[in-house]
């Protein structure tokens, strides 16, 4: 028995001094799960087609492809492993590759873009749902994060009022983050659906933010899409464009009630329940009415008791 543990103690010299330890390969598993994986994913056909021109692209069927990758998340999960989905767009992927001087067609740039849209475009973390459940989720990111990206952009180009010299982006966006507070505080407990929309010269501008307040306290809601929805609110003040918001407010054992506003020198001016009535049922594209819903009230805007702004010109 001595010898047996003074020949373990020489084998651990032994592995200290030549840096390896008798549970290498576990150390080596144990890292992998601590190492977090990303997948991009081609959520249509339209984009997994553009991706079959390259020549080491594996797949020719989208269904295969997608049950493919489901297998694979389900595989890194079941592994304890951390994984995050990107949304892989082949057009972003040929510019990002020329722009670095890479050969699109292997796997390796692939996996480097893969790495890049997930440090900064939009993500789902990947928890053992269904992909079919995932893939409307981050197309729905995207879509936030480019109309906040664009909105941003919009804001930015708008430069210094020449009669004040004041950044006319920035002075709207304080204007549309103080309007959005005061509609949060005013409009009570319950669970809050609001949606902001603004025409301007190329798009339709669309923000969704969701939040919840308790009888005591603030709202609580998600800081980036507050962001995003204050952006887009602060486009439609710049641009003096006709926006609109609509509030969506669900409580136990209530009704669904529903608020409307437009933007009005440069606050938000209650609709009456006629004007949020027919706003809410009627279809955007066609114009056709569309059916009430039962259960839901259709309520005028309410004051949120805001002093209109000063406008830059």
């Amino acid at each position: 028995m001595a010898q047996q543990e003074n020949t373990k103690h020489n084998s651990s010299k032994h592995n200290k001094k030549h840096g390896t330890t008798p549970h290498g390969p576990t150390l080596r598993r144990t890292l992998r799960r601590e190492a977090p994986s990303t997948v991009g994913l081609l959520v249509d056909k339209q984009d997994f087609a553009a991706m079959r021109r390259y020549r080491t692209f594996p797949f020719d069927d989208h269904t295969v492809y997608l049950h493919q990758v489901e297998g694979l998340l389900k595989a890194l999960a079941a592994q304890g492993m951390h994984t995050t989905i990107a949304l892989f767009d082949p057009e972003d992927y040929a510019e990002f590759c020329a722009e670095s001087g890479l050969d699109a067609d292997t796997g390796a740039s692939r996996s480097r873009f893969t790495a890049e849209i997930a440090s900064a475009g939009a993500t789902v973390a990947y928890t053992g749902q269904r992909l079919t459940d995932v893939i409307p989720l981050l197309v729905s990111r995207a879509v936030r994060q480019a109309t906040w990206e664009y909105a941003t952009l919009l804001l930015a180009d708008l430069g210094a009022c020449a009669d004040c010299g004041q950044d006319i982006g920035r002075a709207a966006f304080d204007r549309a983050s103080h309007l959005l507070m005061r509609l949060l505080e005013t409009a009570g407990p319950g669970a809050h659906h609001l949606v902001c929309s603004t025409p301007t010269e190329n798009d339709q501008l669309l923000a969704v933010l969701h939040t919840h307040r308790d009888t005591t306290g603030p709202a609580r809601l998600d800081t980036s899409e507050g962001a995003e929805f204050a952006t887009v609110l602060a486009v439609a003040i710049a641009l003096e464009s006709p926006g609109g918001v609509v509030l969506r407010t669900s409580a136990p054992d209530s009704p669904d009630r529903v608020h409307g506003w437009r933007l009005a020198h440069g606050t938000l001016a209650p609709l009456t329940a006629g004007e949020v009535f027919n706003a809410y049922c009627t279809d955007a594209e066609t114009g056709e009415p569309v059916s009430p819903e039962s259960g839901v009230e259709y309520s005028a805007g309410f004051d949120i008791g805001a002093d209109p702004a000063e406008r830059h010109h």
